[in-house]
């Protein structure tokens, strides 16, 4: 691994050869499977390693026009777009560039149907259900909750307003297993079975974390093939957090420790600011040479430098006293903390480095006063 006190911090390194090894696993399963793999682009957006993803993968999935932007023109190979409501002026741009627009309901596709099938280039349509079915908590991650806005539900899925539609997209799933994605179709396929056959394809969504230690690959391809070969679809795969799964860090420096109750130590990394994971969903980072709360003989509440009381990363035991200049690596900050990061309270965003197969460390983007300020 690098030196930690290499780059300058706060920064985020991305790692190559991490990346490469998620690659080899998702190719396997489209060798073993026949389907087709999109990077979501919502999880990881870090277009400097675009050139290596589209190597394996067959495009993006993208949330909005931005992320078609982005993928269009950095990644290639093919766009697809989804969003739960689509304005006049984002479809005048995204019939440009996309090649599959998803919809979210019956009266968006009805909106825009004519205009994408006059638009001169060869633009599949897709339409969101509701499977029926998620095991995903908390509640804020959860597609299929009660009152959900996302995907047409069972009860008003109507087979004779279909006409134009080439696919059917769900997404349930949420750092999930083939098991999951196993009860989840279960419910899918008895909902909607008898519109299949009449589809191109069938987009499974993202939350697949098919590169995780464990993944049941096997199952995943049993499971892809059964519904292309029973229904002559292809199937879609859209997963953003297995392909950059374990391929990034977080580098902190360590400026300040006092005490109250519990030993603090205050670092140039935020959780609000720079991995909001950490608050929303909730999340503990795992940080190279720390361990639990008393595992080890010093530990720390490690918070942010805001003025945000709850900006807390966690607490961790440590080996040795933390002090000032100490530097600390936070493990799987690569998905979702460049694309979601903020700068609140006028925080600097981290610079985001990659480090090369060799261990060397190549500076890719740094941000200063300029990007804070063009924010507000």
């Amino acid at each position: 691994m690098f030196d930690i006190y290499e780059p300058k911090t706060p920064c985020y390194v991305i790692s190559v050869a991490q990346l490469k090894q998620n690659l080899d696993i998702l190719n396997k399963v489209k060798k073993l499977s026949g389907c087709k793999i999109l990077l979501a682009q919502k999880a990881f957006s870090s277009f400097h390693v675009y050139p290596l993803l589209s190597k394996i993968l067959d495009g993006t999935a993208s949330s909005g026009l931005y992320e078609a932007r982005l993928g269009y023109e950095e990644f290639g190979k093919e766009t697809h777009v989804f969003s739960p409501a689509f304005t006049q002026s984002d479809m005048d741009e995204l019939v440009k560039i996309a090649d599959h627009i998803v919809f979210n309901s019956f009266s968006q596709l009805e909106k825009y149907r004519e205009q994408i099938l006059s638009c001169g280039r060869d633009i599949e349509i897709g339409l969101r259900v509701n499977p029926g079915y998620s095991e995903v908590t908390p509640e804020i991650y959860n597609p299929c909750v009660s009152g959900s806005r996302l995907g047409v539900p069972p009860e008003q899925f109507d087979a004779n307003r279909l006409n134009g539609v080439d696919g059917l997209h769900f997404h349930a799933l949420c750092e999930q297993g083939a098991q999951e994605l196993e009860r989840t179709l279960e419910s899918f396929e008895r909902l909607y079975a008898r519109s299949l056959h009449r589809f191109k394809w069938l987009n499974f969504g993202g939350g697949h974390h098919i590169t995780k230690d464990g993944y049941d690959i096997a199952l995943l391809v049993k499971l892809i093939r059964h519904f292309q070969e029973k229904y002559g679809v292809q199937v879609y795969l859209e997963p953003g957090e297995a392909a950059a799964l374990n391929a990034g860090w977080l580098v902190t420096t360590v400026l300040e420790t006092g005490e109250n109750g519990i030993a603090l130590a205050i670092t140039d990394a935020s959780a609000a600011c720079h991995m909001p994971d950490v608050l929303e969903m909730p999340y503990r980072p795992e940080i190279i040479g720390a361990g639990k709360p008393n595992e080890r003989e010093y530990t720390y509440r490690l918070g942010g430098n805001t003025c945000l009381a709850g900006d807390i990363i966690g607490d961790y035991s440590f080996e040795k006293p933390l002090k000032a200049g100490d530097r600390l690596a936070l493990c799987d900050m690569a998905i979702y903390t460049m694309v979601k990061n903020n700068t609140f309270n006028g925080m600097p965003l981290p610079s985001i480095y990659l480090e090369n197969e060799d261990g060397t460390l190549e500076l890719v983007r740094e941000f200063g006063y300029e990007d804070f300020k063009s924010r507000v």
